[in-house]
C-alpha cells in the first residue's frame, strides 16, 4: 500500500518532531513537545486546502493561466477551475526523491520539466531543518534551461495553537494589503486599516481574512508572526527572510470549525508573471544568478 502522500521522513530535535511526505514534499506535522504547531493532515490522507504544500514555480494564483513572457504568450493548465486560474505551480502533488535524510534533516529534490505553458527546466530543492531553534526550510530553484525562467515560491502551512483560533491574538507585521476581485486576483493595495490591520497583536474573534499582505517589517533580516493564546503565553512563531516580501493569510469561515490560521510565505504576490511584481528571473543555466534560494521557519512560542 502507499500512502495518498507517499513516503514518510520524520525529523526530531530539542522536543520538536516534524513529518515530511514524499508527495509535495509537504509538511504534513510538526509538534513541540507533544503541542502541534501546524494543523496538518494525517498519514492515510491527502493534502487539503493546500497543507504543508510547497508552491513552486510560482505561488498563489495566475489569471487565467496566461502571461506573456520574453515575447511568448504561454498558456498553464487551470488547476482552480472554479475561478479560472492557474493555483500554486507544478510541483504541490508531484512525488519528490529524498536526497539525504538524517535523525534531524531532510532534503528532497524535483525535476521539473519543461511543458506547456512553463517552458524551462528547473531543478527544485528543500531542505527541512529542525534544532533548538525550531524548524527552517529552505527553498532551491535552479534553472537547467538556455534562457531565462521566470521563477517565484511560496508555502502553505497552517499555524495552531489548540483547538480554535477565535481567542488567539495575531501579530503580522505587514503595512499594506492587496485589493482583488471576485476572483482573489490582485487590483492594487492600501495601507492595512480597520479589521486588517494585525500591526499591534490583537483577537482574531470573528475576523475573516484571505489576503495578501505586503511592506513587511525585517528585523535582522527576518519578518515574524506570531499567533499566541493570551492567557498562557503559548504559541508559535512564522518568520520568513528578506526574499518573502509577501504573506497570504486565510483563515477558515466562521460558519465552521476554525482550528488553524493558514500563514503562507511568498516571494511574489498573486498574478506576478503578469504584473512582475516582485517576480525573480533565474538567469541561463549556468550562469550567475541562475539559483535562487528562500528561507522560512516555525518555532514554538512558550511552551
Amino acid at each position: 500500500m502507499v500512502f495518498p502522500s507517499g513516503e514518510q521522513f520524520e525529523i526530531s530535535a530539542a522536543g520538536y518532531v516534524a513529518v515530511v511526505t514524499e508527495g509535495g514534499a509537504a509538511l504534513r506535522s510538526l509538534a513541540h513537545e507533544g503541542r502541534d504547531l501546524v494543523h496538518g493532515f494525517a498519514e492515510d490522507e491527502m493534502s487539503s486546502g493546500g497543507r504543508g504544500q510547497l508552491l513552486m514555480p510560482w505561488p498563489n494564483r495566475i489569471r487565467d493561466g496566461r502571461y506573456s513572457f520574453a515575447g511568448r504568450d504561454l498558456q498553464l493548465g487551470l488547476t482552480d477551475p472554479s475561478r479560472g486560474n492557474a493555483s500554486h505551480g507544478l510541483a504541490r502533488w508531484a512525488a519528490w526523491t529524498v536526497e539525504e535524510h538524517t535523525g534531524t534533516s531532510v532534503s528532497l529534490v524535483l525535476r521539473v520539466m519543461a511543458q506547456t505553458g512553463y517552458p524551462w527546466a528547473l531543478d527544485l530543492h528543500v531542505l527541512y531543518d529542525l534544532s533548538a531553534d525550531g524548524l527552517v526550510v529552505t527553498q532551491t530553484a535552479t534553472n537547467l534551461s538556455p534562457e531565462p525562467a521566470p521563477f517565484a515560491s511560496g508555502a502553505h502551512p497552517y499555524l495552531a495553537v489548540g483547538e480554535a483560533i477565535e481567542e488567539l491574538e495575531l501579530h503580522l507585521p505587514a503595512h499594506t494589503r492587496l485589493l482583488v476581485d471576485d476572483r482573489q486576483l490582485p487590483t492594487g493595495t492600501e495601507p492595512v486599516s480597520g479589521a486588517h490591520d494585525f500591526t499591534t497583536p490583537r483577537r482574531i474573534g470573528d475576523a475573516v481574512l484571505d489576503d495578501g499582505f505586503g511592506a513587511l517589517d525585517h528585523r535582522d533580516g527576518r519578518a515574524t508572526v506570531t499567533l499566541a493564546d493570551p492567557r498562557t503565553g503559548r504559541g508559535v512563531a512564522l518568520w520568513v527572510d528578506e526574499r518573502h516580501r509577501w504573506l497570504q493569510v486565510y483563515t477558515p469561515p466562521v460558519e465552521g470549525p476554525r482550528p488553524a490560521i493558514a500563514v503562507e510565505p511568498m516571494t511574489a504576490p498573486a498574478d506576478a508573471f503578469n504584473s512582475g511584481t516582485d517576480l525573480a528571473v533565474l538567469a541561463p543555466a549556468g550562469t550567475t544568478g541562475d539559483e535562487q534560494s528562500a528561507s522560512w521557519g516555525i518555532r514554538a512560542l512558550a511552551s
